[in-house]
């Protein structure tokens, strides 16, 4: 089977991405990394969703971006919560990490060099997030040439592949095919300001869209909340792809 490196931060998205890759016939190896983030709790549920899905490796690399800040993620700054879908359609959020896709794809194409891997996913959206520069085709192409001029194995002839597979689809869209793939959703974590006890807010952007792509798929939402079980918010509505008119 051929080797392929998958991002994995324990969140909804990535899990998917992961199901995908295996559903692609790929010999999966996970890569979280633990980079400082408020929420990271989430990689305790990555090592969950990696075993359960059959990945044949998990590695977890350690570096800390709150030495660089610049986020709601890594610094003291207040995550964003009940904005409404205009709000979450316009604009670069405060809980984008400065060059976090650049430095996790950096560290998979690493990974991918010593495990023999050519492939590398990446559970990147541009539909359900709003303005996350280093989500866009243009970036992931970009780092696909990258990958292909600064390696050793590309330089011998090689191929890397940057894979996106959720790149186009909605949260509702995901969540089905993650359901047919078998992905259990209760394992996972998207929240950004989980409580103490590893509970999601229910209020930032991430868990409103979640929220949402669970009511629109019309399966039931396994997220445990500090107030109950998830459940569709009132009034919720998926933000706009970047760009669009919403007037």
């Amino acid at each position: 089977m051929p080797r392929a490196v998958v991002l994995l931060s324990g969140g909804l998205d990535s899990a998917t991405t992961l199901a995908v890759a295996k559903g692609q016939g790929f010999d999966v190896y996970a890569l979280s990394v633990d980079y400082g983030q408020r929420h990271r709790v989430e990689l305790d549920r990555a090592a969950v969703v990696a075993k359960a899905l059959g990945a044949a490796e998990h590695r977890t690399v350690r570096l800390d971006l709150r030495a660089v800040g610049g986020s709601a993620l890594t610094a003291d700054v207040a995550v964003p919560k009940d904005r409404s879908a205009d709000q979450m359609g316009h604009g670069i959020p405060a809980t984008y990490v400065p060059a976090r896709n650049t430095i996790l794809l950096g560290l998979a194409l690493g990974y991918a060099e010593v495990v023999g891997a050519f492939d590398l996913f990446i559970g990147a959206n541009v539909l359900d997030y709003s303005g996350y520069p280093d989500c866009r085709p243009e970036f992931l192409s970009a780092f696909e040439k990258l990958a292909n001029l600064a390696t050793k194995a590309g330089v011998e002839g090689g191929r890397f592949r940057v894979h996106a597979p959720l790149l186009k689809m909605t949260k509702a869209e995901i969540i089905r095919e993650g359901v047919r793939l078998g992905v259990d959703y209760g394992q996972t974590l998207s929240c950004y300001d989980p409580d103490p006890a590893g509970r999601a807010c229910g209020h930032c952007d991430s868990c409103q869209l979640r929220r949402g792509g669970f009511a629109e798929a019309g399966v039931p939402d396994p997220t445990e909340y500090p107030t109950g079980p998830g459940a569709y918010a009132p009034g919720y509505m998926r933000p706009p792809p970047p760009g669009a008119k919403t007037s």
